[in-house]
C-alpha cells in the first residue's frame, strides 16, 4: 500500500512539474513575442522620425506640422527609462508647444477665415523664429536611434 501511495505521489509531482515547465515555456515564448513587437514598433517609429526630419529639412513638410509629428513619435517610444527628448531637441519641442493647441482638420475649417489667417501668420512667425535653431536638431533626428 505504501509503495502505491509513493508511486502515486511521484506521478502527481511529475505531472505538476511537467505542467509548470510547460507554463514557463509558454511564458518565455510570450515574452519573446512581446519583445519582438516592441522592437518592431521602435523600428517603425525610428524610420518615421528619419523620414519626417528629412522632409522637414528639404522643406517638403512645414516645420510646425513636422514638430507636432516628431514630438508625438518621440513621446510614443516604448521604454523602461525614457530619454529626455525635450532637452535633447529643445527647439523642436518649443515649436511643438507653441502650435499644439491650434485646431486642425475639421476644427480648423470651422474657424472664421480671419481667425485661420491670424493663426497662419502666428505659426509662420514662430517657424521663422525657430527655423535656424531647428535645422541642426533635424540633422540629429535623421540619425536618431532609440535603441
Amino acid at each position: 500500500m505504501m509503495i502505491l501511495l509513493i508511486s502515486l505521489a511521484i506521478l502527481i509531482i511529475a505531472g505538476l512539474s511537467f505542467y509548470a515547465g510547460k507554463l514557463l515555456w509558454q511564458l518565455k515564448q510570450q515574452n519573446e513575442r512581446q519583445q519582438q513587437a516592441r522592437n518592431k514598433r521602435i523600428e517603425t517609429i525610428t524610420d518615421s522620425i528619419h523620414v519626417i526630419a528629412k522632409a522637414m529639412e528639404q522643406q517638403q513638410c512645414d516645420l510646425s506640422e513636422g514638430c507636432i509629428r516628431l514630438c508625438n513619435l518621440l513621446n510614443a517610444i516604448p521604454s523602461e527609462s525614457p530619454a529626455d527628448y525635450p532637452s535633447l531637441y529643445p527647439n523642436v519641442y518649443e515649436l511643438f508647444h507653441k502650435v499644439e493647441h491650434m485646431p486642425t482638420h475639421k476644427a480648423r475649417e470651422a474657424l472664421p477665415k480671419k481667425e485661420r489667417l491670424r493663426q497662419d501668420i502666428q505659426r509662420a512667425e514662430w517657424e521663422s523664429e525657430l527655423e535656424t535653431a531647428i535645422l541642426p536638431e533635424l540633422a540629429k533626428l535623421k540619425q536618431f536611434n532609440a535603441a
